[in-house]
C-alpha cells in the first residue's frame, strides 16, 4: 500500500495522527531503541529517523546539538541504515528518513534509495533538495515506490505549493512558521489561512511541524491537519528526564 493511502486509512479511525522525530545515534542507538519502543506502544503513527549531518540548516539549536553530538560519537550512515532496518523489521508503522542531500550524494543517490527500500523505509524528507534540483531523486523514488515528501512554508505561493505537491507523495510537510525547528508556534488567523491554502493545493495528507510540543498544540491542529509532528519536544524530554519519560508524554498528546 502506498504511504498516502496507508495514512488516509489510519486517519479514518483517528482524529489526528502523530508523527515523531529523533536523531539517530543521539544520545545513543540504545536510547533511540527504547524511545521508539515507547513511541510505538503509545500510539505514534509515523516515525521520522534523522540521519545526522554536520550542517542541518532547517533545524534549531536542540536538533543541531543532537546532530553534532551523534557525529562526534562516531555515528555513520551505515549504522543508521542498520538501525533503521532493525526498527522497520520490528514495528508495523511507517518509518521515514529525514536528512540533507549531501548524505545521499556522497553515498550515491540510487544506491542509497535502493538500500532504503530494501530495509523497509517508506519515504524521505530532504529539506535542502528542491524538486528542480532533484530530478534523479524524484525519478528513483517513483520507480522504487518511495514517498518523496515535499515541504510547504508560510512563504510559499499557491503556485509554488501546487508545483511541490505535483512532485510529492505520501504527505505534505507544512512548516508551521518561518525559521527553524524548536521555537514556539503561534496558532492564529494567519496560520488558519495558511493551512487552508495548503489544503487547497493538494489532496495529500497534511502534516504540521515546527514548534508542536504539547497536547494543546495537537488539539488545535485536530480537524485542520492529518498529522501533528513532534520533534524537538521529545528530544528535549529525553535529555532532561530520560527515555522512560517518553511513553507518558506521547500517551498524553491525544484525547
Amino acid at each position: 500500500m502506498q504511504l498516502a493511502d496507508q495514512l488516509r486509512q489510519a486517519r479514518s479511525t483517528k482524529d489526528i495522527l502523530l508523527m515523531t522525530h529523533l536523531v539517530l545515534g543521539y544520545p545513543s542507538f540504545a536510547v533511540n531503541r527504547e524511545v521508539i519502543r515507547q513511541m510505538v506502544a503509545n500510539g505514534v503513527d509515523v516515525i521520522e529517523l534523522q540521519i545526522p549531518f554536520s550542517e542541518p540548516m532547517a533545524d534549531g539549536p536542540m536538533i543541531i546539538k543532537a546532530n553534532q553530538e551523534s557525529i562526534a560519537n562516531g555515528t555513520k550512515v551505515a549504522d543508521c541504515l542498520a538501525f533503521a532496518a532493525e526498527m522497520a523489521g520490528q514495528y508495523d508503522i511507517p518509518f521515514l528518513f529525514m536528512t540533507y542531500y549531501n548524505i545521499l550524494f556522497k553515498y550515491g543517490v540510487k544506491e542509497f534509495l535502493t538500500k532504503a527500500t530494501e530495509i523497509g523505509i517508506r519515504g524521505f524528507i530532504i529539506p535542502d533538495l528542491p524538486p528542480e534540483e532533484g530530478a534523479e531523486y524524484l525519478r528513483l523514488t517513483r520507480e522504487l515506490g518511495l514517498a518523496p515528501i515535499q515541504i510547504f512554508a508560510p512563504t510559499s505561493t499557491e503556485e509554488r505549493m501546487r508545483t511541490l505537491a505535483g512532485h510529492g507523495n505520501g504527505f505534505i510537510y507544512c512548516v508551521a512558521r518561518r525559521g527553524v525547528t524548536g521555537s514556539k508556534t503561534e496558532f492564529d488567523a494567519s496560520f488558519d489561512d495558511y493551512l487552508a491554502r495548503c489544503r487547497k493545493a493538494t489532496d495529500l495528507p497534511l502534516a504540521v511541524g515546527f514548534g508542536i510540543s504539547n497536547r494543546d498544540d495537537v488539539r488545535i491542529l485536530t480537524g485542520k491537519a492529518d498529522l501533528a509532528v513532534i520533534g524537538t519536544a521529545t528530544i528535549k524530554l529525553v535529555e532532561e528526564k530520560g527515555a522512560e519519560a517518553v511513553g507518558s508524554f506521547i500517551a498524553g498528546l491525544r484525547g
